[in-house]
């Protein structure tokens, strides 16, 4: 069994050498604008896996796909000469999703900063249901609190006010039995 640090270096080097020689070698004409992005090997060594992209339409991505899988051969036997491996991984072309994935996010994107838009247009001009700052300042909190306060006394003291007379001379602790003798 060989370490994942060797099957990565393998792997890079695989990359590198796949795409040298698509730009140098392969002359085939349906071979379009190729970019190798990424290749992974198998921890055993015997299979890698080169992940493409192709800069054009449909078409073109099929007639590249044609052309590698048509130089699968030659690419393995320069792979293996400059590799120095014993065995020579067999050589496996997959598509690269990045390029679709990339695209799936910018038109997300898209729709998010059209819903921003109009959800901006229709704040334009609106006001607030409230105040403006909904939020208590440091400040202004203890003038509210005394503000609840005197309110609270003010209700409880009108309703006492007829036994709040005597409450000066109030010997029993405040009860109000000797008010209600006076």
């Amino acid at each position: 069994m060989t370490d994942n640090a060797r099957a990565r270096k393998l792997a890079d080097r695989i990359q590198v050498v796949v795409a040298e020689t698509l730009d140098r070698r392969i002359k085939d004409p349906r071979l379009g604008f190729v970019t190798i992005t990424d290749a992974r090997v198998t921890g055993d060594l015997r299979e890698a896996t080169v992940f493409y992209t192709v800069y054009g339409d449909d078409e073109e991505r099929a007639a590249s796909a044609a052309a590698l899988e048509s130089a699968k051969g030659v690419l393995r036997s320069e792979v293996g000469r400059q590799t120095g491996v014993r065995y020579t991984p067999s050589l496996a072309f997959v598509p690269d999703a990045l390029p679709d994935n990339a695209r799936t996010i910018d038109d997300l994107l898209a729709k998010a900063r059209e819903q921003d838009a109009k959800v901006r247009e229709t704040s334009t001009g609106a006001t607030y249901a409230g105040e403006a700052d909904p939020y208590r300042k440091p400040g202004e909190d203890n003038d509210a609190g005394a503000e609840a306060e005197e309110a609270s006394a003010g209700d409880a003291g009108d309703a006492g006010d007829a036994g709040d007379a005597g409450d000066a001379g109030d010997t029993d602790g405040g009860t109000g039995e000797d008010t209600a003798r006076a």
